[in-house]
């Protein structure tokens, strides 16, 4: 059975610009938690012993500076606090020992503010000459295609999806930060830059095989329509198929890998997903809009 979409673009398109829409709308109104890699910071996670509550941890490191407190669901705490060096770390982690016993580190991590704001331009950097070197590679790459739609314009439609692909994840880390205190941090950019790449694979292949078909059908009478419906069913079960084959490694890993990886391992998921309906759904049916009006 073959799906139209060119006739069903407008369901396909509303859909995505609901989404989008909804996105940058918790975006703006809910912000990012952003993690301390991103603004400076120290995040300690250790384990006592014996029972200690939030109280009264918070009177031996609160005295002097602001501290946030999170407990996990094995007993252990999570500590947020400004910068400490080496010195403040061992100063406090002996202030514990001797107020509670036997402390466990589980992990530790400082970072200045200066590194952080570095970190979060040099983030912010990647991602835009990431989504520009994207778009100009395929405008490059379909240059041989000039009728009925000009080579840029297939690099515009993929950097159209592709921020389309990255919105919709950052939408549900806002909703995630909001709720349950998410951070976002520089595993959360790779996990951006792996759903670029894996949807820009996705939409090159739909857009490879409209330009083969356009290149077979040139000088009959075949509509643009056509030619696109028809190659998005000749790509639809590959696209699937391989999408389906990374979406059940990723729950595998989400269900059964380590906390620490959870919700990188959710962004790449939704961003799979998203982007595996943007291929299809969104990239041709943009593609067709953006024809010749003689067409």
């Amino acid at each position: 059975m073959m799906i139209n979409v060119i006739s069903k673009r407008k369901y396909f398109l509303g859909i995505s610009a609901i989404l989008v829409l909804v996105s940058l709308v918790l975006i703006a109104t809910l912000g990012l938690r952003q993690g301390i890699d991103l603004t400076g910071g120290t995040k300690w996670q250790f384990k006592f012993e014996s029972e200690v509550s939030e109280e009264s941890l918070r009177s031996v490191l609160a005295s002097d500076m602001n501290v946030t407190i999170k407990t996990t669901g094995d007993g252990s705490f999570i500590v947020f606090l400004p910068p400490l060096d080496e010195e403040s770390h061992q100063f406090y982690l002996n202030a514990l020992r001797e107020e509670f016993g036997d402390v466990t580190e589980e992990s530790f991590s400082s970072i200045g503010p200066t590194i952080g704001l570095e970190l979060r331009r040099r983030s912010m950097l990647a991602a835009i000459f990431v989504l520009l070197g994207i778009s100009i590679f395929v405008t490059w790459a379909f240059r041989t295609v000039s009728k009925p739609v000009k080579s840029w314009k297939y690099g515009m439609v993929t950097l159209i999806t592709l921020f389309h692909d990255v919105v919709i994840p950052t939408g549900l880390l806002a909703v995630l930060g909001w709720w349950q205190g998410v951070e976002i941090d520089t595993n959360f950019i790779v996990a951006l830059l792996v759903v670029m790449g894996f949807s820009v694979h996705d939409t090159i292949v739909v857009f490879d095989r409209i330009r083969e078909n356009l290149m077979i059908n040139k000088g009959k009478k075949t509509s643009l329509g056509d030619i696109i419906n028809y190659s998005v069913n000749q790509t639809l079960a590959r696209s699937i198929n391989t999408s389906l084959t990374l979406i059940v490694i990723l729950v595998a890993i989400l269900l059964m890998g380590p906390d620490s990886l959870f919700y990188f391992i959710l962004t790449i998921l939704v961003g799979t997903i998203v982007g595996t309906y943007s291929s299809v759904f969104v990239a041709s049916p943009l593609l067709y809009l953006w024809r010749p009006k003689e067409e």
